[in-house]
Formats: structure tokens, C-alpha cells, sequence
């Protein structure tokens, strides 16, 4: 797993700072990996406890406080949706990515903006962390 904090551009949301990108190749198709982020399990693996993600323009929420809506979703591709770490919490993005990789899968995770920890390092630790759950979540992983 590789992980670096660095800016990424979004014209979706003004008020974007920096951003957090995690990375991680499984040995498993796209399709098998897409299959699993839209479960339940896979899921919560990433976004929390209790967090289901829908259509686009549909919300979700955590039980942690966590929520936002789904901003975009392109089956076995890529998956965009608004973060907010709390009610009063700032606005930022969290695009997963999937990309064939010879017999792997690379699972890319961005969250682009200002969030969880309120510091580039408090959100990087907390994303190694989501991708490393939803990961280890994978069936014959």
C-alpha cells in the first residue's frame, strides 16, 4: 500500500485545500472488487459503520457522525461522494477508483479537501487505514 498527501484540483467543490491519495493492488478482477465496495461490508470498510452507498444523489451517513451524498458512480470505475466528518464538518470529496492491472486490481482512494482530522497526516493515517480494512474485507483476501 502507497500513500501520499499531496493537491488535486476538483471543479466540483470551491473550497478544496489538499488532498490524500492511497493506493493498493489485490488479486482479484475489477467486477469482484466493485462487487465489494457496494456491499454493505465493503462499504463500512471505507466510509464507517452503518454507511450504505446508493445512486447518485442519494445520502449516506455513518454512525460515527460521518455522511454525505453520492455524487457520482460509474460501475466497476469509480465511485465520488461528499464527506463530511460531522454535522458542523467541512466539505470534501472522496473518489475510489478501480483499475485493471495485468492479473491485480489497483484500488486508488482520494480525498480531496479539508476532513477528518482537520491535517493532511490525520486524514492520510485514516484512509491507509479505510483501504486497508476494505482490503483485508475482499473474499480471498
Amino acid at each position: 500500500m502507497s500513500s501520499e498527501v499531496d493537491t488535486l484540483p476538483d471543479d466540483d467543490v470551491d473550497d478544496l485545500e489538499a488532498g490524500v491519495h492511497a493506493s493498493h493492488a489485490v488479486t482479484a478482477t475489477p467486477a469482484q472488487v466493485w462487487q465489494h465496495l457496494v456491499s454493505p461490508a465493503g462499504t463500512e470498510a471505507l466510509l464507517g459503520d452503518g454507511a450504505r452507498i446508493g445512486n447518485k444523489g442519494e445520502p449516506w451517513r455513518a454512525s460515527d457522525g460521518s455522511y454525505g451524498v453520492v455524487r457520482s458512480i460509474h460501475p466497476v470505475e469509480q465511485v465520488r461522494v461528499t464527506w463530511h466528518p460531522h454535522d458542523d464538518g467541512p466539505l470534501s470529496m472522496l473518489d475510489v477508483q478501480l483499475h485493471p492491472d495485468g492479473d491485480t486490481t489497483r484500488v486508488e482512494v482520494y480525498h480531496e479537501g479539508r476532513g477528518i482530522a482537520g491535517d493532511p497526516r490525520g486524514d492520510k493515517a485514516h484512509w491507509d487505514e479505510a483501504l486497508g480494512r476494505f482490503v483485508g474485507g475482499l473474499p480471498g483476501a
